[in-house]
């Protein structure tokens, strides 16, 4: 969500209208040449250019190349005029178009991008993207194709973030630039051979089918908001260096998710309820996910009419993708992002918390900034991560923008874990002397302790 608001209207239209002006301006100029040259492009033969060739241009210095259906474009003198600002289209330099105009569709849907684009054209691929032929060696193989406009910190298993120019985009976040964080290789389900098994302490043992899943609870609907427990770390990494993934501030992101509440999968399914979580003593919900990962939470969080935990089997309307837990995955509103466990098969109850690295470990802990080594820790009985805190981040302008206007828009989000809303958020350009108050956008008008 915006966490200020433009300072005129006046401000957001020049731009937009300056730059419509320059992308029509910029057409006509091309489209004059190809006619009055003497040879257009139909009387020369494209030139065969590689992929290769074209990830070595990505600054005007070199010349901006994209790819797009097979063509080759130079979009240098493009960039500045482009209306989305050229930060979106940078992401794409020495790249493919295609991945980002299936998320920005009115780019081929309005008609006016193609035509521009004809006009940039300076050869084809000598080396179209062959399909892709699987070693079954390598069990990263399987894995699903991912957007270029991510930033990929690994690849085996893959972890990625959004980047600023796409996060401000829209308060849900489109599928395919969804923040990644695997532990393993990408599970592959045969949905019609999916079970969930509920079971553990107290719990009368259940197997449910997706179907059953789908046709036989009432269907549960939660926006929320997952962030990784390492986001931002690299912020850190900048005073003394950290260990583990470098994330910038894209190691979140926003989903509507529709499916089952757990609460009632435990309580009218597995018998689980509030007589039996006192008699056997029960503490913690693990979620088991089909890549040898596992997690747990609290059962009081588990078990609350107003902690909105579900077992999703859909995002943002459509079916899970794979890469984010296809056929079920937990979703655990305003808890850390690694208790939101992927590719769920079995939910246990317990009076003892998930077992491994990733509840017990160091990873998801918090301890003091002095500790140096884990010698002399109990790392396993320190408490594990939950809820996560509040904090806010610019993400426009970007760091070490240089700004010449007399007034600047200031924009970025706000979120804090465990449902706590935000109230307000300040914005100062003069290290703290005077402050501003932003104007909250979208996210702001959600119920009060369920602001996931």
């Amino acid at each position: 969500l915006d966490v200020c608001s433009a300072t005129s209207s006046i401000m957001w239209a020049s731009p937009r209208l300056l730059s419509r002006i320059g992308a029509a301006t910029f057409l006509a100029c091309h489209v004059d040449q190809c006619r009055r040259s003497a040879s257009c492009k139909e009387a020369a033969p494209l030139k065969k250019i590689t992929r290769a060739e074209v990830a070595e241009h990505t600054s005007k210095e070199k010349g901006i190349w994209v790819t797009y259906k097979n063509n080759v474009y130079d979009v240098t003198t493009f960039v500045d005029n482009h209306p989305g600002g050229h930060e979106k289209l940078m992401l794409a330099a020495g790249k493919a178009l295609d991945p980002f105009w299936r998320i920005y569709q009115q780019h081929e849907g309005r008609g006016n991008a193609p035509k521009i684009l004809e006009q940039l054209m300076i050869g084809e691929l000598a080396d179209p993207q062959p399909p892709s032929v699987q070693d079954s060696t390598d069990p990263y193989d399987a894995d699903p194709e991912r957007h270029p406009g991510l930033i990929f910190h690994n690849n085996k298993p893959c972890n990625a973030e959004a980047p600023a120019e796409l996060l401000m985009d829209s308060w849900l976040t489109p599928n395919s630039v969804w923040f990644i964080r695997h532990h393993h290789p990408v599970p592959h389900v045969d949905p019609k051979e999916y079970r969930l098994t509920v079971a553990g302490l107290g719990a009368n043992p259940v197997v449910l089918t997706l179907d059953d899943l789908k046709n036989r609870f009432v269907k549960r609907t939660v926006t929320t908001t997952i962030q990784c427990g390492g986001n931002r770390r690299s912020e850190l990494d900048k005073i003394q260096q950290t260990s583990g993934i470098g994330w910038g501030f894209g190691a979140m992101s926003t989903a509507e998710w529709e499916g089952v509440s757990l609460r009632e999968v435990l309580q009218f399914c597995a018998g689980v309820g509030i007589d039996q979580v006192a008699f056997h003593d029960l503490k913690h919900v693990i979620f088991y996910g089909m890549d040898d990962m596992q997690a747990s939470i609290p059962v009081e969080k588990a078990l609350n009419p107003w902690g909105d935990v579900i077992l999703a089997y859909k995002m943002n309307g459509e079916p899970l993708p794979p890469e984010h837990g296809f056929p079920v995955r937990a979703v655990v509103p305003g808890v850390v992002g690694v208790r939101n466990v992927k590719w769920v098969d079995r939910v246990e109850t317990s009076k003892e918390e998930a077992k491994g690295p990733w509840q017990r470990g160091i990873a998801y802990k918090g301890f003091s900034p002095m500790v140096k080594t884990f010698s002399h820790v109990d790392v396993e009985n320190t408490l594990s991560m939950q809820d996560m805190p509040v904090q806010s981040a610019i993400l426009s302008p970007k760091e070490n923008a240089t700004v010449t206007l007399d007034s600047v828009t200031v924009k970025g989000f706000a979120w804090s874990g465990g449902g706590r809303g935000i109230v307000r958020v300040d914005v100062s350009v003069d290290e703290g002397k005077t402050w501003t108050t932003a104007e909250l956008k979208e996210g702001k008008d959600q119920h009060p302790y369920k602001a996931w």
